[in-house]
């Protein structure tokens, strides 16, 4: 049994497939590619694989991950040659390993994010007091219902500048198992200038010692 990590690409028109989908185009991928995967045992066998961090529906991401198992080795590159070859264009492989750390190491995630605005110099001069400012309560659903929690300390704004129609972001949002921040939820609550449009694309997953995933 080998274990293997792949990471992926979900661009452009991928966007808008939701993970349960995501799910179904790797199984069938994976299927095509005749790969030798191992397969869940009991009533039901299907195809294993896990999706430590999955992307929320309309982001894209250059930085997303998927684990399996093969019942017998094979080499990296044939793997994701023949898996890119039965992928979407705009889902790709561009990485093929042994997993190097546990899923419930991921901490933090790196997004740009790009807001269309009709006025880019008063846009961040009030996005970036918002997010330094002492607290950020919102409120965030949670297992037991919605609570009001304090996401100051689980984002930051690495830089931002601005664009012809707009602001372009560099942020870092906490990301994980346990703590897990989408970015819209700190967009939802800003309560100044409200865009016309807001693209986000993850760039980067690390662990808390900011070491890439792998």
């Amino acid at each position: 049994m080998v274990k293997i990590r792949m990471f992926f690409k979900k661009e452009n028109r991928a966007k808008y497939i939701s993970h349960l989908d995501i799910n179904r185009c790797w199984a069938r991928a994976l299927k095509r590619s005749c790969l030798p995967v191992w397969y869940t045992e009991g009533f039901n066998p299907h195809i294993y694989t896990t999706f430590p961090l999955p992307i929320s529906l309309g982001y894209e991401s250059q930085y997303e991950c998927v684990d399996l198992r093969l019942v017998e080795p094979v080499p990296f590159g044939e793997i994701q040659e023949r898996i890119n070859r039965c992928l979407p264009p705009d889902i790709q492989v561009f990485q093929v390993g042994e997993p190097q750390m546990d899923q419930k190491e991921i901490a933090w995630a790196d997004y740009e994010v790009t807001a269309l605005c009709q006025e880019p110099d008063e846009y961040i001069s009030q996005i970036t007091a918002f997010v330094n400012q002492p607290e950020i309560k919102v409120m965030k659903k949670t297992k037991k219902g919605e609570k009001e929690v304090d996401i100051k300390p689980l984002v930051q704004l690495l830089s931002i500048s601005p664009t012809e129609n707009g602001a372009a972001m560099a942020m870092r949002f906490a990301t994980g198992i346990e703590v897990n921040i989408n970015p819209s939820l700190l967009f939802q609550n800003f309560p100044g200038q409200q865009c016309q449009g807001l693209t986000v694309k993850r760039v980067m997953v690390y662990n808390a010692q900011l070491e890439r995933f792998q």
